[in-house]
């Protein structure tokens, strides 16, 4: 495959099992060896769906197959709950006003910036309603 197919045709991306660096590779790839680190990393099946999230416990981007209920960081070793978006909220902190995500149903929700608790109050609107069920 010449360098020129990679440039024009189609292309996804997986973190690098290395160095966590995001890797840009083109479809039909079995694997992809990492320009930074040279680590070889395997790309999943066609068809696998992938998410991403942010471990909460080193900051580390980490890329999943969509459907897991947790992830654990390959670099810190924190478990990582994974929500989909409809399991999920929204609320600013009370102390430092930073956008903070909660899982529906729990009662508050500390800050990773300030560590301040904010209490998160029953469900308001009929959209946070019909999920928290």
């Amino acid at each position: 495959m010449e360098l020129s197919d990679c440039k024009l045709g189609a292309q996804s991306q997986l973190v690098c099992s290395g160095c966590r660096n995001l890797l840009l590779y083109p479809v039909g790839a079995t694997s992809v060896c990492c320009a930074v680190c040279n680590a070889v990393t395997a790309v999943p099946p066609p068809g696998t769906e992938m998410a991403q999230l942010v471990c909460g416990g080193c900051h580390t981007l980490l890329m999943y197959i969509r459907g897991a209920t947790s992830v654990q960081c390959s670099c810190c070793h924190t478990v990582n709950l994974a929500l989909e978006a409809n399991q999920v909220a929204h609320v600013n902190c009370g102390n430092c006003r930073m956008l903070l995500m909660y899982q529906y149903g729990a009662r508050s929700v500390k800050c990773a910036v300030c560590n301040f608790v904010t209490s998160v109050g029953v469900p308001t609107s009929t959209t946070e309603q019909k999920f928290s069920t």
